[in-house]
């Protein structure tokens, strides 16, 4: 019998988190009918081997190198016919029953093939994973805010927990925890493999978009997320990832910025060779 719901997790090399995330799905369970699919990108760290040996119903498929977010998330799209598809990063842990509530809250909404939840550090306090469309100004906007609030200036931590706490339809959710309709991510094209890791996720709802299909941001749902693991440690590899990532997104979206945002990271020597 086809699942209802497929969780495709991807992993790198974060054997630590991809057993919290794990553990905390297997603690309780979706009532919905589910798999998960851990989608590995040529791990080393004997990941994929501990999940076959403590989770046997997870269904592993090795990649025998490290495809980048977008391509291996493909992968595990690809690989189930489940009607909803859960986009899940490995270092996110998932309280009981938030992904139950995130389903039913977009079989509630059928004009919508995106849904969010709200995501949190592992203090509590919301994250800025919602947004308006990448742009020149709309991402400074958003760089800034992040500054602002991890900062503690008031009064933005104060606006974004309003915020958080706030249903609405943004540009994009964050990839971390996406959920969407398996058919809508197929007639979207499914992620834009030229984005190996950020950006992907606002390329993809964006591609959403043009269906003329809805981005849901919820709170009814709140996920733990981690983050920044691969920026800790990896920084240099990390940075080039993004920079690569934010040039493929403006050659595709916004190509008349693209020599100014080259000439910009050439002055500050963040130019990716």
């Amino acid at each position: 019998m086809t699942p209802a719901l497929a969780i495709v997790i991807v992993g790198y090399n974060a054997r630590d988190d991809l057993e919290r995330c794990l553990a905390s799905i297997d603690a309780r369970p979706p009532a919905v009918p589910f798999e998960v699919l851990l989608v590995d990108n040529g791990s080393t760290d004997g990941g994929p081997d501990l999940v076959e040996r403590r989770w046997p119903r997870v269904r592993v498929l090795r990649q025998e190198r490290n495809l980048g977010f977008g391509a291996a998330n493909n992968v595990g799209i690809r690989a189930t016919d489940a009607e909803l598809v859960l986009l899940l990063n490995s270092d996110t842990i998932v309280p009981p029953g938030a992904i139950d509530r995130l389903v039913g809250r977009l079989g509630g909404a059928p004009d919508v093939a995106v849904a969010g939840p709200r995501l949190v550090s592992a203090d509590g306090e919301p994250e800025l994973s919602f947004g308006r469309m990448i742009g020149p100004w709309n991402e400074l906007r958003q760089k800034a805010l992040r500054a602002l609030v991890a900062r503690r200036v008031p009064p933005f931590p104060a606006w974004l927990r309003r915020r958080a706490a706030t249903e609405h339809h943004p540009d994009w959710v964050s990839g971390a925890c996406l959920l969407v309709r398996r058919a809508d991510a197929l007639a979207a094209g499914l992620f834009d493999e030229r984005f190996f890791m950020y950006t992907e996720d606002v390329d993809f709802c964006a591609a959403i978009r043009r269906l003329g299909r809805r981005v849901l941001f919820t709170p009814v749902a709140e996920v733990v997320h981690l983050g920044g693991r691969s920026r800790a440690s990896a920084p240099a590899a990390t940075e080039r990832a993004y920079r690569a990532s934010q040039l493929a997104f403006y050659a595709k979206h916004h190509p008349g910025w693209l020599p100014w945002l080259r000439a910009y990271l050439r002055l500050r020597g963040k130019l990716p060779g």
